[in-house]
């Protein structure tokens, strides 16, 4: 039993189920419908927190662009919903029929040539998924390959998010514009608003979510982990042994691309809309935050910062309309410069240690002095009797 305790605390396989039954369990008998489709939609952040902590804490590289790879996939979701939610019956009334309604605003007579491939769903996903990180990959090459890094990488990433939205907001009869593809209602058919549909997708988010996380924990524990912290730790002495430093950067970059595109997914299918809000500077910081708020080393604990966080924002808009601004930003503070690193570091400083000595300990039995053994002839005098009296004496 000792040594399957050393093997769950050693792997972080403990976090992992402990959070399992939170996500599959607590939360489904605690919450309503209405507050368990707001942790699905913040479970799908979550995605992003890890790839963060892939990239940010083992690969030391900070992007503040990440909502680009979220609203990315989040647009290939919408756009393969709104073709299905566009056939020539539903649009009829429109002055030309089996198109997007604001392409029809917009006086677009035809389909795009581009948007044809999302009315096939394999095909969609195959596009939401690799385009996402086919961008990363351009990006990630072309930078780190002229060893580009630190603050000159987060500020050309912030730069990429605030032309994406520029170029959305801008494309109106393609994207939407401004307001982004909503009145998204079914999947292949099935309706997705109902309230078994949103028990499904939240499950299904919850299975991706711990899936990812598994995937994660493999790349830490092997090699490639121990490359991307020793490059950040020490990028010259990795260089000079001989490997790429660019091309493994490349890969955390693409890791956490591919893992906010299925985050951004899941996001339009459980809300119903993606806009592109979800893809500028603004939510990409927040996302930044989701990771640092629970550890950019823990994934587990990135889980636990975005539901925080998201959560705080809920609550406080709800109750303080005028104030939670302010209070989202004390409690980010009063966090990071309380704990820096984040409810992770807090767990493993103050927590466990205060939970093994204080519930894990155990009485301690004095044990019970032996009999005597009776002395023998010619045994030298007891030492608790007075000299030269032997014990045998009478």
């Amino acid at each position: 039993m000792n040594g399957f305790k050393q093997w769950m605390d050693r792997t972080g396989t403990g976090s992992v189920l402990l959070l399992a039954v939170l996500l599959v369990i607590v939360f489904p008998l605690a919450f309503d419908l209405f507050r368990l489709n707001l942790v699905g939609k913040y479970l799908s952040y979550a995605f992003v927190a890890l790839g963060l902590v892939m990239l940010w804490g083992y690969g030391g590289v900070l992007s503040l662009g990440q909502g680009v790879f979220f609203g990315l996939g989040g647009y290939g979701m919408a756009m393969f919903l709104k073709l299905e939610a566009s056939d020539p019956v539903t649009t009829k009334i429109q002055s030309t029929p089996g198109i997007p309604d604001f392409m029809d605003w917009n006086q677009l007579t035809a389909l795009p040539i581009w948007w044809e491939p999302f009315r096939s769903f394999p095909l969609a996903l195959l596009l939401m998924l690799g385009v996402p990180t086919l961008l990363a990959f351009i990006i990630g090459f072309a930078m780190f390959k002229r060893r580009v890094g630190g603050v000159y990488f987060a500020i050309i990433t912030q730069a990429v998010a605030l032309i994406l939205t520029v170029l959305i907001i801008g494309q109106q009869g393609y994207t939407g514009g401004v307001n982004g593809m909503t009145d998204l209602k079914t999947l292949m058919g099935w309706d997705t608003r109902t309230d078994s549909a949103k028990y499904i997708l939240y499950f299904v988010n919850v299975g991706l979510l711990l899936l990812s996380i598994a995937s994660c924990l493999w790349v830490q524990r092997s090699k490639l982990g121990t490359l991307l912290l020793a490059m950040r730790d020490k990028e010259d002495r990795v260089r000079f042994s001989g490997y790429d430093v660019s091309m493994f950067r490349v890969f955390a970059f693409c890791l956490a691309a591919f893992l906010s595109a299925i985050g951004g997914a899941l996001f339009t299918l459980q809300v119903g809309f993606m806009s592109p809000s979800l893809v500028g500077i603004v939510p990409s910081i927040e996302m930044v935050i989701f990771a640092a708020v629970g550890g950019r080393m823990s994934l587990v604990g990135a889980v636990y910062g975005t539901l925080l966080v998201c959560f705080g924002k809920t609550y406080f808009s709800e109750s303080f309309p005028d104030l939670w601004l302010f209070l989202m930003a004390a409690m980010f503070l009063g966090v990071v410069l309380a704990f820096p690193q984040g409810l992770a570091g807090l767990y493993v400083e103050k927590v466990k240690p205060w939970f093994m000595t204080r519930l894990l300990r155990k009485p301690v039995v004095a044990a019970a002095p032996p009999p005597p053994v009776p002395a023998k002839r010619g045994d030298p005098p007891s030492p608790s009797l007075p000299p030269g009296v032997s014990g045998q004496q009478v």
